[in-house]
C-alpha cells in the first residue's frame, strides 16, 4: 500500500502519467482522502479506483492525471465535467484552473451531489466548483460554451449536446463504450462550427453514462 501522496506522485511521474508541474502540484495539493467514504480513506493513495456509494467509483489517480494532461488545462478556463462522484476530479481541475477558473460539474444522483458539495466546501473548492443535479448527457447549456469538457463515465457515442457546448478550439474528453473490454478514451478538438478532430487515447474502464444521450438506466 502506498503510504502517502508523495509516494503516489513519484510513481505517477515515473510512469509518465504526470507530465507537467500544473498537474503534479494539483494532485499533490488536493487531499484525495477527503473525497472518499470513511471506510476507504486508508486506500486514498493507492493508484486504483475506489468504490463510492450508489455503484459509483472515484477514478484511479493515474486516470485523473491522464484526463488533466490530455485536456491541456490552463489557468482561468471554464470547464464542464460530467459525473461528479464525490468531487475529487473536479477539485483537482479547479486547483489547476486557479481562482479565475471555474468547473461546472453535473451529477445525476442526488446523494452523490450533496456529498460532493460538502466535500468541496470542506476542502475550499466550492467557490470555483458548481455542482448541478441533472442529466450530464445534456451538458449545461446555461454556461456554454466551455473551454474544456470531460466525462468520468462512458457513453455509446459522444453526446451531441456536449459537442455543441464546446468552444471552437476547445477539447472534449470522454470514454466511449459500455463493455469494459471495449471502452476507449476519445479526445475531440473542435476545429470550427461543424468540424471536430478525433483522437483515440486507448482503452479505459468507466461506469456507464446514464441519460437521454447516453445509456438507458437498468432497472
Amino acid at each position: 500500500m502506498m503510504k502517502n501522496r508523495e509516494d503516489l506522485i513519484s510513481k505517477l511521474l515515473e510512469m509518465g502519467y504526470i507530465q507537467t508541474d500544473l498537474v503534479k502540484d494539483a494532485i499533490n495539493k488536493v487531499p484525495r482522502e477527503e473525497f472518499m467514504t470513511p471506510e476507504t480513506k486508508n486506500y486514498a493513495y493507492l493508484d486504483r479506483p475506489i468504490p463510492l456509494e450508489e455503484g459509483q467509483t472515484i477514478s484511479a489517480p493515474h486516470m485523473v492525471a491522464i484526463i488533466c494532461e490530455r485536456l491541456a488545462l490552463e489557468k482561468g478556463m471554464k470547464v464542464l465535467e460530467i459525473g461528479t462522484g464525490f468531487g475529487y476530479n473536479a477539485a483537482v481541475v479547479a486547483e489547476i484552473l486557479g481562482p479565475n477558473g471555474h468547473v461546472y460539474t453535473i451529477e445525476r444522483i442526488e446523494t452523490l451531489k450533496n456529498i460532493a458539495e460538502k466535500n468541496l466546501k470542506r476542502t475550499g473548492y466550492s467557490k470555483n466548483v458548481t455542482v448541478i443535479l441533472g442529466d450530464g448527457t445534456k451538458g449545461y447549456a446555461e454556461n456554454a460554451p466551455y473551454d474544456r469538457i470531460y466525462a468520468t463515465a462512458s457513453a455509446p457515442k459522444v453526446p451531441e449536446p456536449l459537442k455543441q457546448q464546446l468552444k471552437i478550439g476547445g477539447r472534449l474528453l470522454t470514454p466511449i463504450g459500455r463493455d469494459t473490454s471495449i471502452q476507449e478514451l476519445l479526445c475531440l478538438i473542435r476545429v470550427d462550427e461543424n468540424d471536430y478532430k478525433s483522437y483515440n487515447l486507448g482503452g479505459v474502464v468507466f461506469v456507464p453514462m446514464i441519460g437521454e444521450h447516453g445509456w438507458p438506466e437498468i432497472k
